[in-house]
């Protein structure tokens, strides 16, 4: 039986990444690794193998609300799925190949590249950065490579590709509703492949303890889960009457925070 102070946090955390999701149309790996990170650290877990199984463990969390995400987007008939047809076997692969090189890496340098990609997606998010639509959508193999890239990166920092996906696609000209929810789509398959990577990759991990698999710890997914699901619809109907533009910069900060905080807790 995990302690009650877990079932508390795990709650919490779940409440509040489903929020910001439907709020802010973030995924929850910028909240989530890092105070899992310092959760894992709490629970006297190796430093060696902290940010491993909290990147494993925020990735197989965003399964739920990156289905939830794509039934919403497709009941408005906003997902290129052409786009998601031809990408997705470059996400598939490119996402689990990159969570076997994180088995590979020490958890000092995965908070590094953690922290420095989150100071990316919150200046994208305090400056509200759109890029220009100027060229057009790339063949196959463009799209296809383009995945491998979103796939991989997405592993490594765990998220669902949203903040590479959605710049991507409007660049090429796809319009921003269609590009949210064609991100939104492909989102799913980065977390499955993700969350198999880190099972099978984490399987033979020198660290153990009940109810974790592979390097995704059981009981956090399920929580987070559950609660996330719950709090992201009401996140998403306060969009309409909250400041939004106000709150992606208070929370681009609060991510830079944070990432902040994982990277000294762990270097």
């Amino acid at each position: 039986m995990i302690g009650f102070d877990s079932v508390v946090i795990f709650l919490l955390l779940g409440a509040v990444v489903g929020f910001f999701a439907g709020l802010l149309g973030v995924g929850g790996g910028g909240i989530m690794v890092p105070v899992l990170t310092s959760y894992f650290l709490y629970k006297n877990v190796p430093v060696e193998s902290v940010v491993h199984l909290a990147l494993g463990t925020s990735m197989a969390s965003i399964i739920m609300t990156s289905a939830s995400s794509l039934y919403a987007h497709q009941s408005h008939q906003g997902v290129v799925w052409k786009i998601v047809k031809t990408m997705t076997p470059g996400v598939l692969v490119g996402t689990f190949v990159a969570t076997y090189l994180v088995t590979q890496i020490s958890s000092r340098h995965l908070a590094i590249f953690f922290a420095l990609f989150m100071t990316y997606v919150s200046i994208q998010m305090f400056l509200n950065a759109q890029p220009k639509a100027s060229r057009t959508t790339p063949g196959k193999v463009g799209l296809l490579t383009a995945g491998s890239g979103i796939g991989a990166i997405s592993a490594v920092v765990a998220i669902g590709g949203g903040s590479l996906t959605v710049p991507f696609l409007a660049w090429h000209n796809i319009p921003l509703k269609k590009a949210i929810g064609t991100s939104a789509a492909i989102g799913f398959p980065i977390a499955i492949a993700g969350t198999l990577g880190y099972l099978i990759n984490g399987w033979n991990s020198a660290y153990q303890q009940n109810y974790l698999f592979g390097f995704i710890y059981l009981p956090a997914v399920v929580l987070i889960s559950i609660v996330s699901y719950f709090t992201a619809p009401l996140g998403a109907r306060l969009a309409h009457k909250l400041p939004v533009p106000v709150l992606k910069k208070v929370f681009a900060v609060f991510l830079l925070l944070l990432g902040a905080k994982m990277l000294l807790s762990v270097v």
